[in-house]
């Protein structure tokens, strides 16, 4: 039985009529960019999210830039940020000419430690930028306590988390700006790269909406230098085809996510992940902790089952940000680094895979 990390083409076969009905639309009407199907999810999203404009871009990084450079963010600030996450949270910090603060993590959620977040803060701290890793969203109400607290602006990355819900909000509405990633791979993917930007704010909507046109809002007029960051009309007809979906992909996840656990939890070599109970955890990803874990991934490989390392290397340890980040000790990102490993997940996953993923784990921890 090979068992792959996603399976795209399951989800694809029971929409396939839709989407291709509508690509075809696009190629008959041969308007690719900036058309009514991106303007229709925007619209979409915002109020599945419950805010007042959806922004798209060319991508989740180009999502994080953006609203990095829509919130006046640049040189001499200062970001509050995990160093366990995937360096597009870091970039686009460094996009803006900003410096990237990496603070360690909660070692139950992986997701950003409030207490470590408070102390890290000083006069040049402008922003939080939590990462709502692998579907979990982070301790929001605490952190905007804090930014309330200091004057700051929380800035969300929800690439992992489209559809999680935080105190009866979306994760990206509690924020100043949310920023989302369409990769195909994401819980909201399209078929190629997108992103989007999520906001209550009239104005910094508008600085998203010049700034990803190349800086105009009237065509040949340009007020700032901008950027090409357009989402493109086949990835929106891709995912609003989709949208109506995700709460129920989401719950089929969060199903999988129990059987997973309830095979696994009492291993004793194996830590499921844990949920805080204050947000509603989507699983984009299902990531174990265990001290064999590259036994476990040799096993799984050698049983052709998928499973990936996200992320091996914390990114005050990568090259970019090693000089900057001299000296830094993260002890608890440093050792979840070494021990995470992420098992199959995707809404189509069947019982009999979750199984025998299962069956393959614990024979590896027992050996």
């Amino acid at each position: 039985m090979n068992i792959p990390m996603v399976d795209l083409k399951g989800q694809y076969q029971t929409l396939r009529e839709e989407i291709e009905k509508g690509l075809n639309e696009v190629l008959e009407t041969t308007q690719f960019i900036m058309g009514p199907n991106g303007r229709a999810l925007e619209e979409e999203v915002a109020s599945y999210c419950g805010v007042a404009h959806a922004v798209g871009v060319a991508s989740g990084t180009d999502a994080l830039h953006l609203a990095l450079r829509a919130a006046g963010l640049g040189e001499g600030d200062e970001v509050l940020t995990s160093a366990f996450t995937f360096i597009a949270t870091a970039e686009a910090i460094s996009y803006v000419g900003a410096t990237p603060v990496f603070v360690d993590i909660d070692p139950q959620t992986f997701n950003i430690s409030v207490d470590a977040v408070e102390k890290a803060i000083t006069e040049k701290t402008r922003a939080i930028l939590p990462v709502h890793l692998f579907g979990q969203p982070a301790d929001l109400e605490a952190l905007g306590e804090l930014c309330r607290r200091h004057d700051l602006l929380l800035i969300e990355d929800c690439a992992q988390s489209f559809g999680a819900d935080y105190g009866r909000r979306k994760s990206g509405a509690w924020g100043d700006l949310g920023c989302f990633s369409f990769f195909p791979s994401k819980n909201l993917g399209c078929y190629g790269d997108g992103g989007m930007v999520v906001t209550d704010n009239d104005e910094s909507a508008e600085a998203l909406r010049v700034l990803r046109n190349h800086g105009s809002r009237q065509r040949y007029h340009h007020s700032v230098i901008g950027y090409n960051s357009r989402l493109d009309e086949m990835q929106a007809v891709v995912l609003r085809a989709k949208l109506p979906h995700i709460d129920e992909y989401n719950r089929r996840r969060y199903e999988n996510a129990r059987r997973y656990t309830a095979k696994l939890k009492g291993s004793g070599l194996v830590v499921p992940p844990a949920e805080d109970g204050k947000g509603k955890h989507v699983y984009h990803q299902y990531t174990i902790l265990s001290d064999r874990r590259d036994t476990i991934q040799q096993a799984l490989a050698d049983a052709g089952i998928a499973s990936a390392i996200y992320y091996p290397i914390p990114l005050h340890r990568q090259e970019v940000y090693r000089e900057t980040c001299a000296g830094l000790s993260l002890p608890v990102t440093e050792r979840v680094a070494g021990q995470v490993l992420s098992l199959p997940m995707y809404p189509e996953l069947t019982e009999a895979q979750i199984d025998r993923v299962c069956e393959v784990v614990l024979k590896a921890c027992e050996g």
